[in-house]
């Protein structure tokens, strides 16, 4: 049996992902300059009052949504899928699988609403073998035509047992933009991130039809911690 390798330099240790820095920090300058300039010239106290609480609000969902929690799964990966997202699952179905394995796959799906983490992490240990990014559409990411038709990007990973996974990252009707740190034929690990989508999206994972789904429809999944399926 392989032993696991883990390159704990690479594990993930901010509380804020790196994908929100840029936009938090203008984002406080903007809000506290409209703040600043409303309290200056309007006289009107019960407004700013609530346009102070309501920046306050917005400033805190958004800190919500780029955050970054420290995760390190703890058991035993061989032949296990972990969950590569946070959310609930929407799809747990057989279906044909149009570009990369041409045939049909078992496919579970996790839609993450924009209260979620929307880091992603690798649902297997092993390599990289295929990354590519698709133009598409902006529909609505629970939606069975946004897996074929939306914007994403495909990552094909084969697992430490021979056994190639595909995951694609999915974006929604708010969702704009997908990042994807996974390169073609480095080894990439559990504990780290395969990339980042922001706002409300989903991520599908493509297995073969004899995986076993451990997951049920409507069940809240934690990216880096739920096992979603076993692999034979």
């Amino acid at each position: 049996m392989k032993k696991r390798i883990r390159n704990i330099k690479k594990l993930k240790k901010m509380r804020i992902h790196r994908e929100g820095t840029g936009i938090l920090l203008t984002s406080l300058a903007v809000l506290l300059l409209v703040n600043a300039v409303s309290w200056y010239f309007v006289p009107v106290h019960i407004f700013n009052v609530i346009l102070t609480a309501f920046s306050v609000s917005l400033y805190l969902l958004m800190v919500n949504f780029f955050r970054s929690p420290k995760r390190h799964y703890e058991g035993d990966v061989e032949n296990l899928v972990i969950a590569p997202a946070d959310g609930r699952i929407v799809v747990t179905e057989k279906v044909f699988e149009p570009d990369h394995f041409k045939d049909e796959r078992m496919m579970v799906s996790i839609f993450m609403s924009p209260m979620n983490v929307h880091a992603n992490w690798y649902p297997v240990e092993g390599t990289v073998m295929r990354v590519e990014h698709q133009s598409g559409c902006f529909h609505k990411a629970w939606l069975p035509k946004a897996s074929t038709e939306n914007e994403r990007s495909l990552v094909v990973i084969k697992s430490l047992n021979g056994t190639e996974i595909l995951v694609r990252q999915i974006a929604g009707a708010m969702a704009r933009r997908i990042v994807t740190y996974a390169q073609v034929g480095e080894e990439c690990f559990i504990d780290e991130h395969m990339g980042f989508i922001k706002f409300g999206s989903r991520v599908d994972v493509y297995l073969p039809l004899d995986a076993e789904v451990l997951v049920n429809l409507e069940q809240k999944t934690v990216g880096n911690e739920t096992v979603i399926a076993k692999l034979k």
